[in-house]
């Protein structure tokens, strides 16, 4: 099975949430998180600078996603509440079928499910419509929030590579966790076979 280069039909809609492309709107609420030292705590580089987020955001609002390489990045906002919650990004990785799952939210939407659901509707995105075989998130082990988010995800952890990354001064074990497109179906039919 080859990856699909569709066109995305964008905007994604669940129960609680739209993921849809950033606007020049969402700059201040972007920047409001993204210059937090706990937002970038278990991000490879520090507290962004509003210049750094002018960057981020326009190149989230014309990504394309043609290629290895590339990336999706949503904007999640609430269905009834217009207004940036965070973002869900997934990444085409080198190899026949694989991608990269990540997530992050404003202090203000984090411990109320937004993450997993969008998470969840990007999955299914990479499973179900672009036809991903393979995705993971790699996190920093001390990010046990987005841990125990993978396995609500049904991902299951791979690996545990001790001081694999130095980044802002220290050491830090990465772990990965990674769902099978298989094991995505799996679930599904499972969940709907409950509902």
């Amino acid at each position: 099975m080859t990856v699909q280069n569709l066109p995305l039909r964008l905007p994604l809609r669940t129960d609680r949430l739209v993921l849809r492309r950033f606007e020049a709107g969402d700059l201040d609420a972007f920047h409001a998180y993204h210059s937090l030292p706990e937002t970038a705590r278990f991000l490879p580089r520090e507290a962004k600078s509003y210049t750094q987020s002018m960057e981020s955001v326009g190149k989230y609002a014309n990504f394309v996603f043609e290629k290895e390489g590339d990336w999706i990045c949503l904007a999640i906002e609430a269905a009834d509440a217009p207004g940036l919650l965070g973002e869900v990004v997934l990444k085409w990785l080198p190899g026949c079928g694989q991608a990269e799952i990540g997530w992050s939210l404003a202090p203000e939407a984090r411990g109320k499910g937004y993450a997993a659901e969008a998470a969840s509707e990007v999955l299914r995105l990479g499973f179900e419509e672009l036809g991903f075989h393979r995705i993971n998130a790699k996190l920093d082990a001390l990010n046990t929030a987005s841990a125990a988010l993978c396995e609500r995800l049904g991902m299951r952890l791979e690996s545990t590579q001790v001081d694999k990354w130095h980044y802002k001064g220290q050491w830090a074990t990465e772990v990965v966790y990674a769902l099978l497109a298989e094991e995505w179906q799996g679930r599904r039919r499972t969940t709907d076979s409950t509902v």
